[in-house]
């Protein structure tokens, strides 16, 4: 916990090290049910020693942060953004309605709401240069390699935004207009960019943000018009993604949100937090619904092989993946509920694809098998998401993108926040290592006698010298010119380091 953690104090831990037969006395903060891991530093066989660690593997039971942005209380199967029940919000608001809340902790009224989307819709154009960097991408890059790269990108484009550049350290305390901005940009872009990802992958044109149209119905929008400018997304499919943002915008500490606040911690410009916080998405245990369910379902084919499958689940030989939770253990995700009823809204208006068959029945078998309803092993959210987007026709590796774009209001509220909070740390995580101390080197070491002024560069391989029609061996003209003098590139970059102290870039 921060050092400054409120506490009330009446209550306290007695610890004792058997060790020395010391007796501690630690405060227990009776508000949040924590104490501080820096307390049993104090314990020591010796006064040189460096006292104890805390061994958590995973971080499951340690707090790093005090939070507002949303709470999971698992034992009762609720969620709250900023105290709101997720329930209530699904139903009665919109997708940036709720960002706006997570973002600045109060629901905003329609004025505020008003200014709020257009700051939003006014920043979802990309620079015609980040286009040209998306089209270099094979066709069949990975989207989620591509968005991480795109967002990456964004962070040269705008040097005013990077703290580091500006060697402001409080940029994004200090001055709101500029962090509200990021803000807009990010928000605003990332539909573009997946739409663009999209786009790319099947090998389609472009096609440019819409005038006076919705956020989801404008991400829609992209990816459907063909020439059509009047091109309308169908109402449906707008009110089922607006709803499943709301439900993927935040779930606490996950890992992506903690990557988020990790980098978010080290005064990073928020694109390349964000940038790698989507990273923490691209692994199957990332969080986000992934092409593993879907070729889960593919490989049991039919509703006669589900009983198979099942029983090779419990033998440990198969995944039963979008079933279980880590959190949920004892309830019911809130949000699973919701979902199921999109889940049905969307397969009434467009019927059953292929697997998602497969996937309901799957679902009927698990859900009355005593195996699994005694470990409460039931379909999660990512399960019915990605029925969600299958029925729709999304392919399976777009799975992730589409859930980065939710996440990314979440991961921008526990930014501020981590980067807002009194007396903030670096995170730091120690280590407890287990690997040889105290080695030396073999007497018959030697060091390189390398010449550090001139240096061989490699050539090319021999089969690519015999097709050019050169010796296997090559000729002295040849591996003279191979010899390269440093020198020269070594003065050039000491004039461009020399040069760069002097301009007005620098500090």
């Amino acid at each position: 916990m921060a050092d400054d953690c409120a506490s009330t104090k009446t209550h306290t831990l007695v610890v004792t090290d058997r060790r020395t037969g010391e007796e501690k006395e630690i405060e227990v903060d009776e508000e949040t049910h924590s104490i501080r891991a820096m307390e049993f530093r104090a314990f020591k066989t010796d006064p040189s020693d460096f006292g104890l660690l805390v061994h958590d593997n995973g971080y499951r039971f340690t707090a790093c942060c005090r939070s507002s942005v949303s709470f999971v209380d698992a034992e009762k199967g609720k969620l709250y953004y900023r105290g709101y029940p997720i329930e209530q919000l699904a139903e009665k608001s919109s997708f940036l309605e709720v960002a706006f809340l997570l973002i600045h902790g109060e629901l905003p009224d329609g004025k505020v709401l008003g200014r709020w989307e257009e700051g939003i819709l006014r920043h979802t154009y990309l620079h015609e240069n980040l286009v040209q960097l998306l089209d270099t991408f094979r066709y069949d890059s990975h989207p989620m390699g591509i968005l991480i790269s795109v967002v990456t990108a964004l962070s040269t484009f705008y040097p005013e935004a990077n703290p580091g550049l500006r060697q402001q350290p409080g940029l994004y305390q200090e001055n709101i207009k500029l962090r509200t901005k990021q803000i807009y940009r990010i928000i605003g872009k990332l539909p573009t960019i997946a739409a663009y990802v999209y786009l790319h992958r099947i090998g389609r044109p472009m096609c440019p943000p819409g005038h006076e149209k919705g956020y989801v119905e404008n991400f829609l929008y992209m990816i459907d018009r063909m020439a059509d400018e009047q091109c309308t997304p169908n109402p449906l499919l707008v009110k089922v993604l607006d709803k499943l943002f709301i439900l993927q915008a935040d779930h606490e500490l996950n890992n992506n949100t903690a990557t988020m606040r990790q980098i978010g911690s080290s005064l990073a410009d928020p694109y390349c937090a964000i940038a790698s916080a989507a990273g923490s998405l691209y692994g199957p245990q990332g969080g986000a619904p992934s092409a593993t369910l879907i070729e889960m379902l593919e490989e049991i084919g039919d509703e006669k092989n589900i009983a198979d499958y099942l029983q090779q689940a419990k033998n440990k030989k198969k995944v039963l993946w979008g079933f279980g939770s880590p959190i949920y253990k004892k309830s019911t995700d809130p949000r699973v509920k919701i979902c199921k009823e999109l889940v049905a809204e969307v397969l009434s208006s467009f019927g059953e694809r292929g697997l998602v068959k497969v996937g309901r029945r799957l679902v009927e078998e698990v859900e009355k098998d005593e195996y699994f309803v005694k470990r409460n092993i039931k379909p999660n959210i990512n399960f019915y998401t990605a029925l969600i987007y299958y029925s729709i026709g999304f392919p399976v590796d777009m799975y992730p993108v589409l859930f980065a774009i939710p996440r990314a209001v979440g991961w921008l509220a526990h930014w501020i926040e981590g980067i807002s909070e009194k007396g903030a740390r670096i995170y730091r995580p120690r280590q407890i290592y287990h690997g040889p101390t105290s080695r030396s080197l073999p007497d018959h070491y030697q060091p390189l006698n390398v010449d550090h002024r001139r240096c061989v560069v490699s050539g090319l391989d021999k089969r690519i010298r015999m097709s050019m029609g050169e010796e296997e061996e090559g000729s002295n003209e040849r591996k003279e010119k191979e010899v390269v003098d440093v020198q020269p590139l070594l003065r050039g970059a000491s004039t461009v380091a020399a040069n760069w102290q002097k301009s007005p870039m620098h500090g």
